[in-house]
């Protein structure tokens, strides 16, 4: 299905540049609203926004959106994507819009829509929004005594915080630990460690000073350096980095070692084996995840089911077959005992439950699996197809034959950024890495 506005996640680009323009962003609400709207009741929308400048244009021009065709607004201010999913149910709220490019630097931004349940739209849904998009709506528009009413909501952040505590036993206390936590100067940069010292650890805070354009910018989960300093700095007993929306996690433990979503998914997927809490066979991951990851989840008698990039796909299939864990390599974690999308804080607080309940380090908690070397490699494309290219075909067929039963290759289209990216893992770091290279090369000859 070729999409010209949505993504793998909403609708993202550069800023006031085409996609995400103030027309678009009006023209994207009335459509949504339109698509939500059934019933002569009030119907109500949510919008939340993470820390960037052009949220402010964003999220106006999407209060007039929805009030034009007849929809009331409640506006949050900079909140976690989660957090607005959550409040999408909570306040009966027919659509729910997250204002965020999550992890891309300020310039970039997004429109993240969930449906009345708090699950994200589904790829049929979007195709009906984006014809609406396309079309004149001037004949669809509420009159002028059924015009929409906007209003900023209080106490958002006490009921996310709250929300975040109840994941875990009333009785268990973060008392003891030290935790450096980095909001990345994004959407959570008050609720995360508010959530964190109100359950008892020692908080040491680290991006949470926004100023709409350092928001990613060398802190976060996609730059974890700072955060890897600051433990050993503290000495802390771990370190938690967040997105710019907050709905993916990357954790350091106290060597400053990196730990991605694959361990962490495989350290909460033992937590619920142990528990009795796991839903289903095994948990959910998408293409990317590390085949140790899978060899671990056997070793335990569970499965692996692979989807396609994209959270979002994640739920559908967790949905679709019973599942209650799932994620991506990135951090996306999805508990869907406690929410409808990726959310990095309550991914990060079953982690330390985990720890306090071992009493054992963080390297020794999330440590549940040599990962078998894995390489990935982008390619910026101007346009075109390279991949239908016969010389790149070519290349790619003898990757695979070369790899055979003891690797794996995923090549795909980002869905967010004009790129190809080449992913190949296996258990011969040398073949790995020459399998990757070479199809780069054939993508660059192509591409150039």
């Amino acid at each position: 299905m070729t999409r010209k506005y949505f993504g793998t996640d909403g609708i993202r680009g550069t800023a006031n540049r085409w996609p995400i323009t103030p027309e678009i962003a009006m023209k994207t609400a009335m459509s949504v609203g339109l698509a939500f709207r059934n019933g002569a009741e009030r119907h109500r929308a949510v919008i939340g926004k993470d820390t960037r400048l052009s949220g402010y244009m964003i999220e106006t021009a999407m209060v007039a959106g929805f009030t034009a065709v007849g929809m009331d607004v409640f506006m949050t201010g900079p909140l976690p994507t989660p957090a607005v999913a959550m409040l999408t149910r909570s306040l009966r709220c027919d659509v729910g819009v997250m204002i965020s490019a999550s992890h891309n630097p300020f310039a970039d931004n997004g429109i993240k829509i969930f449906g009345p349940d708090g699950y994200k739209l589904s790829d049929e849904i979007e195709a009906e929004i984006e014809a609406m998009i396309e079309s004149d709506l001037t004949g669809r528009l509420a009159a002028p005594s059924d015009l929409g009413r906007a209003k900023r909501i209080d106490g958002v952040h006490d009921r996310y915080i709250e929300f975040a505590k109840r994941t875990l036993p009333r009785n268990l206390s973060l008392s003891g630990l030290r935790v450096v936590i980095d909001c990345g100067n994004g959407a959570a940069y008050k609720v995360a460690p508010e959530a964190l010292w109100e359950l008892g650890a020692d908080v040491v805070r680290i991006g949470v000073d926004p100023d709409g354009f350092n928001i990613n910018r060398d802190c976060g989960s996609t730059a974890p350096d700072l955060l890897r300093r600051k433990v050993h700095e503290v000495r802390a007993d771990i370190g938690i980095a967040l997105d710019g929306d907050a709905d993916r996690v990357i954790i350091v433990d106290e060597k400053g070692n990196i730990v991605d979503g694959d361990q962490l998914m495989a350290v909460v997927a033992q937590s619920f084996v142990e528990d009795g809490r796991l839903a289903g066979p095994g948990i959910v991951a998408t293409v990317m995840s590390n085949l140790g990851l899978e060899r671990f989840l056997g070793g335990l008698g569970l499965g692996l089911k692979r989807t396609k990039v994209g959270d979002r796909y994640v739920v559908e299939a967790m949905r679709a077959h019973g599942y209650n864990v799932g994620g991506e390599q990135s951090g996306h974690i999805i508990l869907s005992d406690y929410a409808t999308t990726g959310d990095g804080l309550v991914a990060a607080l079953q982690v330390l439950a985990v720890v306090k309940r071992l009493g054992k380090p963080v390297s020794e908690v999330c440590h549940r699996f040599d990962p078998v070397p894995q390489i990935l490699k982008n390619v910026r494309i101007a346009g075109g197809k390279p991949l239908e290219d016969d010389r790149v075909k070519a290349t790619i067929d003898d990757a695979e034959k070369r790899l055979g039963n003891q690797g794996r290759l995923v090549i795909r289209p980002s869905g967010t950024e004009p790129l190809i990216r080449v992913m190949a893992e296996g258990d011969n770091q040398d073949l790995v890495e020459r399998v990757v290279d070479d199809i780069i090369d054939a993508l660059k000859k192509v591409a150039a």
